[in-house]
């Protein structure tokens, strides 16, 4: 165990919910809610605003609005957010090349390894490590205008309760030789690698907190849950934790899924999703720089019961068209007929390089006659346009706009979506540098109104100052070049901490 609090966690407040509010100005210090809208969406994140209804991570959407009825609730850009997420991960590599991202809002730095180095005398101490994380604090403030929380122990695992207890927008520390008596009193669950089964077990044998697991010795945990987990409960029970920090952690896999408002019964669309999700997965693989050898289709039933199928390629591909038939193949040995309420594809076997399946490329490309219909054909690789015909009917489709989507007007600038139907969509045109904005009302289809891409809390209207929304005009805000050593605690022009 290290002698010095240099092991730092970042855990960014309520992320996608910040970022929202960062972006929207009419929604900061309101309730937000991002996840999915439908009717079996799951909340992502929630503001803390709406927190104090009762919302929280993983409940269900419909849950969350009969207790927060009057919070926006938006669909997820994640675009957006790992371009913030980037900004923030530069800011933890000024501070050591040893830094272990395990999500897009939360990462380990290893300060032992940075260049910032100890104090005076060479040895670490408590207000060195401190002061660290108090100046990349403003710094991610000035740089993006969110907030984050740090915690700063002598493991991983103290670093993330210390996380857990600076929340929202602070800074605690936990000094060596104090982490017995602060762990006692807490649940088990506080602990690595206790989940759902392992509480019930400890719970059982009548262990609730993280001292009477200590008390309980390393021989009746073993007996319990086996050797190796009962001893390495028992160690990180008395504060123990060597696990170092790990700079890269390879991806095994990338993958998509959706669930669908309706089961999906018939075969057509089946198909029709399978090669949209395929082609989102590749989007991811691509955006990752790899390649992958083993394409997986997930099938969740009307029932939960979920199955998977997959096929191992002769090499790694990011091919849209080869894996899209891959998946089209495994979903044609999978019987849906009872309906299907979620579907996944996804790629494993990862690579830094492709070598493709000449011969699953040839059949994916393969001219199948005039008129003929390719079961799970995959459409051109690309976003999807903003009206497709549907997969059953034929007939044009209403362009999808949910709630806090992205668009611009030919007339009123940029804007996001509020909410649309029957036929109509309301946006508030506002942006990241500019006032809450006016709310307009459009029909679905006006020519006028396009899907646009988003723009970060660092940046203005994207637009050069032309006359924003109310009438005022705003000139474009850029993120500072170099925020690494400035140590000013002021937010960069145009943001507002959520």
């Amino acid at each position: 165990m290290r002698r010095a609090p240099t092991v730092l966690h970042l855990d960014m407040d309520a992320f996608f919910a910040a970022v929202e509010q960062a972006t929207k100005p009419s929604l900061r210090g309101k309730p937000v809610v991002v996840g999915g809208l439908g009717p079996r969406g799951v909340v992502a994140t929630a503001s803390y605003e709406a927190r104090v209804f009762g919302v929280h991570s993983a409940m269900p959407t419909a849950q969350a609005r009969r207790l927060c009825p009057n919070a926006a609730y938006l669909a997820p850009r994640f675009g957006l957010y790992r371009r913030v997420s980037e900004v923030v991960m530069g800011l933890l590599r000024d501070l050591s090349p040893l830094v272990e991202p395990l999500s897009l809002d939360e990462a380990f730095v290893d300060l032992e390894a940075g260049r910032a180095g100890p104090g005076a005398g060479g040895e670490w101490s408590e207000q060195r490590a401190r002061a660290i994380g108090e100046r990349l604090r403003r710094e991610i403030r000035a740089a993006t205008g969110l907030c984050g929380s740090v915690g700063l122990a002598g493991s991983k695992m103290l670093a993330k309760v210390a996380s857990e207890r600076a929340k929202p927008d602070g800074l605690v520390v936990i000094p060596p030789g104090t982490e017995r008596a602060l762990l006692a009193p807490m649940p088990v669950r506080v602990l690595p690698g206790v989940g759902p089964a392992t509480g019930q077990t400890l719970r059982r044998a009548g262990i609730a907190t993280v001292g009477e697991v200590a008390e309980a010795g390393e021989a009746e945990l073993v007996r319990l849950l086996g050797r190796a987990h009962g001893t390495a409960l028992h160690l990180m029970a008395r504060g123990v934790d060597e696990r170092p920090v790990v700079a890269e952690r390879d991806a095994k896999s990338v993958s998509v899924e959706d669930t669908f408002d309706t089961d999906l019964t018939d075969r057509t669309r089946i198909h029709a999703e399978v090669a949209r999700l395929a082609d989102r997965c590749v989007e991811r693989l691509r955006a990752a720089g790899r390649s992958g050898r083993t394409v997986v289709v997930k099938v969740r039933s009307y029932d939960f019961s979920t199955l998977t199928r997959s096929e191992t390629l002769r090499g790694p591909t990011d091919d849209p068209a080869v894996v899209g038939e891959a998946a089209a193949r495994l979903i044609e040995g999978v019987d849906t007929t009872a309906g299907v309420r979620l579907l996944g594809v996804g790629v494993s076997g990862l690579a830094d390089f492709t070598q493709e399946d000449l011969f699953a490329q040839a059949a994916a490309l393969a001219p199948t006659g005039e008129g003929a219909a390719v079961p799970g054909a995959v459409r051109p690789p690309g976003p999807a346009p903003s009206s497709e015909a549907d997969p059953v009917t034929g007939e044009a489709a209403v362009r999808r706009l949910p709630p806090g989507r992205d668009v611009r007007h030919a007339r009123y600038g940029p804007g996001w979506v509020q909410g649309s139907g029957l036929g109509r969509v309301t946006v508030r045109f506002e942006g990241p540098g500019t006032p809450p904005g006016r709310v307009r009302t459009f029909p679905v289809d006006d020519p006028e109104l396009e899907l646009s891409e988003p723009l970060a809390p660092w940046e203005g209207t994207g637009d050069g100052g032309r006359e924003g929304p109310g009438g005022q005009r705003s000139e474009p805000a850029t993120r500072p070049k170099d925020m690494s050593s400035s140590g000013t605690g002021a937010p960069a022009p145009g943001t507002s901490s959520p």
